[in-house]
């Protein structure tokens, strides 16, 4: 499949061009389903599961995902080989597109368990991980990483990094234009507080024009990502992706070429059915609605529909009607008057 250097709509695109990013505790199956109601092309990422919790957990619950959510990839944490082999395997077995390896999480948790961000330092040690993961599957393998640790410079950090790992040809390197300080940050820091340095990613792009390099890290909007598909062959987006979701609604449109733009309204209309087939199922509304809470972010009604859904999902016994009602209020009166109040 050819590269694409720039963003020509008449390039066949990487399955890379854009992508949301796997985020603990947010990117859930049902938020999955959600984002893929509103773009048919974005590749998705599950939260990162470790190789302890596929070996020793409830392997089949960690793995479940539901058809619609396809293209998705499955993100690992670990540092073992075999066992990163084995998890892969699991993965592809069970229908994933493709298997990510975090090297980029900063967390004390995942730093005590020898993986994430800490194996920036390790980068033999990961083209074994990924060496052996290729080997065992057929489908992509790839590595999401940072720029560089505590006091590297990332300059010779991230080239040293992407030299050795190169070797066991990953499928795609996505890169988080951000250090990692695993001293002294929290997690939630280690997203905003290390400047980014675009310049580099862009500048391992040209120095390896046969890897595929997706960035990631402070892009917040589709022009912002159509600005770096001059420069990398895709553009991955986390937080804001999650907390103002209409982004994605745009994405297939005006950056791959397809059709029209997703309304927001269109995208929650085929996400109930299957909040109703989940519901029967015994999953809690809430579990669902968290993730649409910013859909509707800066229209009128919003606020309506945000605190009708923050107050009554919750509720024992809640279910579609709910929804239906939280919808219903961006074009009530109350939403009118909020527009005339704006205007």
């Amino acid at each position: 499949m050819p590269l694409v250097h720039e963003p020509a709509m008449t390039a066949a695109p990487l399955p890379w061009r854009f992508c949301v990013a796997p985020m603990m505790d947010w990117t859930d199956r049902h938020c999955r389903v959600l984002h893929r109601m509103l773009s048919a092309r974005a590749l998705l990422y599950t939260e990162m599961v470790t190789t302890g919790a596929l070996i020793h957990g409830d392997r089949a619950r960690f793995l479940a995902h539901d058809p619609a959510e396809h293209p998705v990839a499955l993100q690992l944490g670990g540092s073992d080989p075999r066992d990163l082999a084995a998890c892969a395997r699991f993965g592809a077995d069970a229908g994933y597109a493709e298997i990510n390896l975090n090297i980029g999480c900063p967390s004390d948790r995942v730093q005590s368990g020898r993986f994430g961000a800490c194996l920036m330092a390790e980068p033999q040690l990961v083209a074994e991980c990924i060496a052996a993961m290729k080997a065992a599957v057929r489908v992509p393998v790839t590595v999401k990483c940072r720029i560089g640790i505590d006091g590297d410079d990332p300059h010779l950090r991230l080239r040293q990094f992407v030299e050795i790992v190169g070797e066991a040809k990953p499928d795609a390197f996505i890169i988080h234009a951000r250090k990692a300080l695993l001293k002294g940050l929290s997690p939630k820091e280690n997203r905003e507080v290390p400047p980014l340095d675009y310049a580099l990613v862009h500048a391992i792009k040209r120095e390896n024009p046969h890897l595929s390099i997706i960035i990631n890290g402070g892009i917040h909007t589709l022009d912002e990502a159509r600005a770096q598909l001059a420069h990398v062959d895709g553009v991955m987006l986390g937080r804001a992706a999650y907390q103002t979701p209409a982004i994605l609604c745009g994405v297939d449109a005006q950056l791959f070429g397809a059709g029209e733009p997703v309304r927001p309204e269109d995208g929650i209309a085929r996400f109930m059915p299957y909040v109703a087939r989940k519901l029967e199922e015994g999953v809690p509304l809430a579990s669902m609605t968290r993730h649409i809470l910013g859909l509707f972010s800066g229209r009128p009604g919003a606020r309506l529909f945000r605190r009708h859904l923050a107050e009554n999902a919750h509720r024992p016994g809640a279910g579609v009607r709910v929804l239906e009602d939280a919808i219903s209020l961006l074009t009530s009166r109350h939403a009118l008057v909020e527009m005339a109040d704006a205007s």
